[in-house]
């Protein structure tokens, strides 16, 4: 596997793909690798001849009081983990590569970047389909993949390639849990010896919450039964524990239409998301 770091660099790779008629998928990362992200890799691999994955952690996603500085920083080891997953290429460029001086556009996806994770972080999913708008369009892949685990962002993802006719296909991939239930993410470091221990009491709460919504209980009544049991473990703030049409987000109108439980609350210096299907 390569390592690139330049726009041009990437560009060349898939040209040379692209005159033997190969596809290309493309798995957008901000480092800090797990087995999720190697799953990723995995379903890229089985829907595309070669795989690129990138390496960036993008500063336009971040509030100035969120952990920019200190989001982990592994790119040895992620290279390591990445090449022995199979991966072709891996675009690490620094943030000058992809916010040149002069750079001013954003993309902003209305509606569904304001609600849940937009109401708490208001510039979070700006930041992030203005950067996998790029990097889409510097690769140009024939398919994407993102994790589940973050639910509305790739939520926001597809609806931005549709709307910017953008020619890729966006795949979403299943969350990938530790074997107590945990939902995988680098942001787990954070966590201490004990708050690790109280951490997988969000996936049970959001999973009873999903079993009690399908049971006939009320959709909206759920976040005070599931804030009171994420309280009681150890948990702190609750930004939110909501059950939504998993296509749009908004409230649940149809019962006979899928829908998704989200949540986020704190533990410690931690802050965990998940979701799971009704």
């Amino acid at each position: 596997m390569e390592t690139v770091r330049t726009i041009a660099e990437l560009r060349q790779h898939v040209r040379a793909w692209r005159k033997n008629d190969e596809s290309v998928g493309l798995v957008p990362t901000m480092g800090g690798l797990h087995a999720g992200h190697l799953s990723l890799v995995s379903h890229s691999k089985a829907h595309a001849k070669h795989t690129i994955a990138t390496l960036f952690v993008n500063p336009s996603q971040f509030a100035p009081h969120e952990d920019f500085a200190t989001y982990p920083r592994t790119e040895e080891a992620d290279q390591r983990m990445l090449a022995e997953a199979g991966t072709d290429l891996l675009f690490a460029p620094n943030v000058s590569e992809i916010y040149p001086d002069g750079h001013s556009t954003r993309v902003n996806v209305q509606g569904l970047s304001q609600i849940l994770e937009g109401e708490f972080r208001p510039d979070f999913f700006s930041g992030v389909a203005t950067v996998v708008a790029k990097l889409l369009l510097q690769a140009l892949p024939d398919v994407a993949v993102f994790g589940e685990k973050d639910y509305q962002q790739l939520c926001v993802i597809k609806t931005m390639a549709r709307d910017l006719d953008i020619p890729v296909n966006i795949i979403g991939a299943e969350t990938i849990r530790e074997d107590d239930g945990l939902a995988m993410s680098s942001r787990n470091q954070y966590l201490t010896a004990e708050e690790r221990k109280i951490a997988p009491v969000l996936y049970a709460a959001i999973t009873q919450v999903a079993a009690r919504v399908r049971k006939g209980e009320s959709p909206a009544s759920q976040r005070t039964w599931a804030e009171a049991k994420l309280t009681k473990a150890g948990f702190g703030a609750v930004d939110y524990v909501a059950v939504r049409d998993a296509q749009t987000l908004g409230p649940v109108r149809d019962a006979s239409r899928p829908a998704r439980v989200l949540a986020a609350a704190y533990l410690g210096r931690a802050r965990l998301i998940d979701n799971v299907a009704v």
